[in-house]
């Protein structure tokens, strides 16, 4: 009887886990409908939310911009002078650029641009605005637009702009790395990166950038939604997503890796 019992006991858990973690995710659906649906609407950019939409931009994007500007450079060099001397001991210099474009800009600078936005923006910022939060039984559609909306926006928009501006770096500093400072290479170095970035895999890059600032953006901001002050505990709900949005980054990494090598 007490195998039955313990064995009930552990289906029952099991089962309220997964009503959980599915109720989990469809909270986090119906939050991504309603910011989507107010990004579409014309009376959230209106002159009266401009000034707020416009200071959460510019103070989430500007100091990350500054910091990992110059993590991502000094990165940068560092990783472009390991595959060009490995490409040069192997004989394989004419596929170090290749290399440089697929590793950085394809793969990495977007994964740690999102992860750096997540870890100094939007987790805690989410975090801080769950516990500042009056617990209430419903939230009006001008909080949605006053409080969540520039929050979640402002993350999407940094992660675009990180991501945008350490691609247009790394390309810079891979092509003085290799040639110096010479313009005579722009043509070779121009065809070899336009080889890479094909149609295809543009797509895919663009569209990891989107559904990585997507992920940022509304993850932590969902659970302020449903939450907030009236949620006890608040390292648990740290923990909690910082786990969901870093496995929703791999399940991103992951698709993009098929779509580019399979």
């Amino acid at each position: 009887m007490s195998t039955q019992a313990s064995t009930l006991h552990l289906l029952q858990r099991l089962h309220l886990g997964t009503v959980a973690w599915l109720h989990s995710w469809w909270r986090l659906l119906h939050f991504a409908v309603l910011m989507f649906s107010l990004a579409l609407s014309p009376s959230s950019y209106g002159r009266e939310r401009r000034p707020v939409l416009a200071h959460h931009l510019v103070a989430d994007t500007a100091p990350n911009l500054a910091w990992y500007g110059v993590l991502s450079a000094l990165v940068s060099l560092v990783l472009i002078r390991i595959v060009v001397v490995t490409s040069q001991s192997y004989g394989l210099s004419r596929f170090a650029l290749e290399m440089v474009v697929r590793v950085l800009v394809l793969e990495l600078i977007p994964l740690t641009a999102a992860a750096f936005v997540a870890l100094r923006t939007t987790l805690p910022a989410g975090l801080e605005f769950s516990q500042s939060r009056v617990a209430t039984a419903s939230i009006t559609e001008a909080e949605l637009r006053d409080e969540f909306f520039p929050r979640v926006a402002s993350g999407i928009f940094a992660v675009w702009m990180l991501a945008a501006v350490s691609c247009v770096l790394t390309l810079m500093l891979a092509y003085l790395s290799l040639y110096g400072f010479t313009p005579w290479a722009l043509p070779g170095y121009t065809r070899v990166v336009g080889q890479v970035f094909n149609p295809a895999v543009t797509l895919i890059l663009v569209l990891k950038i989107v559904f990585f600032s997507f992920a940022v953006g509304l993850i932590p901001m969902a659970s302020s939604f449903y939450f907030g002050a009236s949620y006890r505990n608040k390292v648990t709900h740290g923990l909690s997503d910082m786990v969901r949005l870093f496995a929703v980054m791999l399940l991103i990494e992951v698709a993009s890796l098929m779509g580019n090598y399979y």
